[in-house]
């Protein structure tokens, strides 16, 4: 079976195709094409086909992960949003909760509020009413208001329509029938309803939510249509399925119409792959480590289940989102990020960035300003001849200029503004790392590294060192990781319900009924992807929380019958897990069970394990000695330093630092005090001596 990953990023289009029976695997990079991405991730399958020999037409799956949905939120970039809701609730995502992102500050900056996602003018309310505990009709739903706020939303232009009442997570009649009266009333509309996009109380989580699914819906179901059109027109046939944040692929007909699923699609790919990658070599607590050209991002992995992001932490661009959602700590840091003088004098590196177009200073595709890459390129760290394998050159002199105008700026000289630039990248991701490891009560000194992206081997050892973590793993292709990583995952859907029961009076029948309505849902979405029963397996989980508390823990409930001991079970693992999260946990106190979840995963062909081949030598491998600069003991110090075709090396053979490894997708720098080996699997494992690194 033949598979194919995609992974669109900021700068470049990264792709893999493995053949699952031959275990044979190419690889390629493109130019991202900003304008759209899709013709760029087209013309790369075209050409990496071309280049490995595979026929187009026996492609049978491409699996893509894409940056539409995140970047439409991050540049406030979707389409025109109406909202129609229940009567006296039209502020609700204005409102928010009367909680200050920043408490203390009077600046700052409230994304809802300034930037909102629907405009004040588009959103009409009508009259409907149920309430709880399970979902009375209180008040029927007028269609009447329905269709004159269809109509007036269609006068005013609206592209995207989200339908957001009260109460409807308990019962999602009022919002089916609105959404019916819209489309009749407006079928070109793209409309979202809050029960099919977040069924979860939290009115002011669940309405946002919806709406952003509606601002980014639009982009993505072109997108993913135009996608799947040039796919056709580059003569392939495949099942198309896209990243989801949950950590799994889904089809592109359910991402056309929940598009909030796709938010952090690439990021999410990265983690299974770096996991993936290290895994081969026995790793199992692990720290992944994503740079590509605009962002970093960080995962934690440990006996091969990833963290995932809990109410409290799922947010995009400011927005609280109830999406399913691999924990990823993300920061502008990248080989794009640009290097500055703010207006109060401070240097500083990110979060902007130049992209792929113009790029930094020594893409010469019109960029001038000073990049990490061009920093690294200055201080030697790359080579400008063997660049993408040597299909592109680097301009050293544009890098050189670049820096120069900086370093006028700093009072520096250019190689001490070089090495500030990467000094700051690299103390921005490892204060990225924290956040995910020690603030959260686990020591990075534990943990090894997965460096990958086309910068994570760049920056990797460095940042290792100053977090002491003393083990950096380089996977096979560390450039396109996050396309080998989708072609690692399943399809995977979750549900979920709020079900607000409390221990000793947990009603057991109706908890039993909830989750076989969840699963009856869940099997009919895997039916419309083609996929029985017998091929899914599905895995329980409940959100619970000591009464009176504001958020919550997520636990796994056991298989089977549902009884006394089967929960007590639950109420144990949740004590342990919250004495985990938080250092203690309450005997005696109540238990709430807020939501239950049910995750399915239906098993999709993967790719192969890479073997590293057992020939090889350094002197074969070696292609050139020239001079980089490192800082060591506090000075900077030039080294004559050696450079080596990563495809070339012998397994098992330990080179020393200072040194470069090239390969077509990636450069890994080996610092002095550092050295590495190319182990079983094909992974780069670079190691560090106790003391004294640099």
């Amino acid at each position: 079976m033949k598979l194919i990953g995609v992974d669109v990023g900021g700068t470049f289009t990264d792709l893999i195709i493995t053949d699952t029976e031959t275990e044979q695997t190419a690889i390629h990079k493109v130019p991202t094409t900003p304008d759209d991405p899709s013709e760029g991730a087209a013309e790369g399958i075209r050409a990496l086909c071309q280049r490995s020999g595979f026929d187009p037409a026996t492609i049978e799956h491409v699996f893509h992960g894409t940056t539409i949905a995140t970047n439409a939120v991050l540049q406030h970039d979707g389409a025109r949003t109406g909202m129609i809701t229940t009567a006296g609730y039209r502020d609700i995502i204005h409102i928010g909760r009367h909680q200050r992102p920043q408490n203390y500050s009077i600046m700052q900056d409230i994304p809802w509020q300034a930037r909102p996602l629907v405009r004040r003018r588009h959103r009409h309310t009508v009259r409907e009413r149920l309430g709880p505990p399970r979902g009375e009709v209180l008040e029927p739903l007028d269609e009447d208001d329905v269709r004159r706020a269809a109509r007036a939303l269609k006068e005013q232009g609206v592209e995207a329509i989200a339908i957001c009442f009260l109460f409807s997570y308990l019962d999602p009649r009022h919002e089916t029938r609105a959404r019916e009266i819209v489309l009749e009333e407006y079928p070109q509309a793209f409309v979202a309803t809050s029960a099919r996009v977040a069924p979860q109380f939290r009115e002011f989580e669940r309405f946002t939510t919806a709406a952003m699914n509606a601002f980014i819906g639009p982009k993505v179901r072109t997108y993913v249509q135009r996608f799947e059109g040039r796919l056709r027109e580059a003569g392939l046939t495949a099942d198309l399925h896209i990243m989801g944040s949950n950590g799994g692929v889904a089809t592109a007909a359910t991402v056309a119409e929940l598009p909030v699923v796709t938010l952090l699609s690439g990021p999410a790919a990265g983690v299974l792959g770096g996991a993936w990658a290290a895994a081969r070599s026995k790793r199992s607590k692990l720290i992944t480590f994503d740079v590509d050209g605009t962002s970093a991002d960080i995962g934690i992995v440990i006996d091969g289940r990833y963290s995932e992001a809990t109410a409290r932490d799922t947010w995009i661009g400011g927005y609280p989102v109830l999406v399913a959602m691999i924990d990823i700590g993300t920061i502008g840091a990248g080989g794009g990020s640009i290097a500055h003088v703010d207006a109060g004098g401070a240097f500083k590196v990110g979060p902007q960035s130049a992209g792929s177009r113009p790029g930094p200073a020594c893409y010469n595709m019109g960029g001038t300003e000073p990049t990490v890459t061009d920093a690294n390129l200055v201080l030697g760290r790359l080579d400008a001849d063997n660049f993408l394998g040597g299909e592109m050159a680097l301009d050293v002199a544009a890098a050189e200029q670049a820096v120069d105008r900086l370093a006028d700026r700093l009072g520096l000289d250019r190689l001490e503004a070089a090495e500030g630039v990467l000094t700051i990248i690299n103390s921005n991701m490892a204060n990225a790392i924290r956040a995910k490891t020690v603030q959260k009560g686990l020591d990075p000194r534990g943990f090894a590294l997965v460096a990958f992206g086309g910068a994570g081997p760049l920056h990797g050892a460095e940042v290792a060192a100053m977090l002491e973590i003393p083990e950096l793993v380089v996977p096979p292709h560390p450039g396109i990781t996050s396309a080998a990583g989708l072609l690692t995952t399943d399809l995977k859907y979750d549900q979920i319900k709020t079900a607000f029961q409390v221990k000793g009076a947990v009603d057991l029948a109706r908890l039993g009924d909830d989750f076989a309505g969840l699963g009856k849902e869940l099997l009919e979405q895997f039916a419309a992807d083609g996929l029985g029963a017998d091929q899914v397996a599905q895995q329980r989980f409940g959100d619970l929380r000591y009464v009176g508390q504001g958020y919550e823990l997520r636990v796994p409930f056991p298989d089977g019958r549902l009884d006394e001991a089967a929960l007590e079970q639950v109420w144990q693992a949740f004590h342990k897990q919250h004495e985990q999260e938080y250092g203690h946990h309450f005997a005696d106190s109540p238990i709430e069970i807020v939501n239950i979840r049910l995750t399915g995963v239906g098993a999709m062909p993967k790719i192969a394990a890479t073997v590293a081949p057992a020939g090889g030598s350094r002197a074969a491998a070696r292609i050139k000695s020239a001079p980089s600069v490192f800082r060591v003991n506090g000075a900077l110090e030039s080294f004559e330093t050696d450079f080596y075709a990563r495809e070339k090396l012998p397994q098992g053979e330990a080179i020393e630092g200072p040194a470069i490894i090239l390969q077509k997708d990636a450069t890994t720098v080996i610092p002095p005090g550092w050295q590495t080996v190319v182990d079983e699997s094909a992974n780069l494992i670079l190691t560090a001596e106790a003391k004294g690194n640099a």
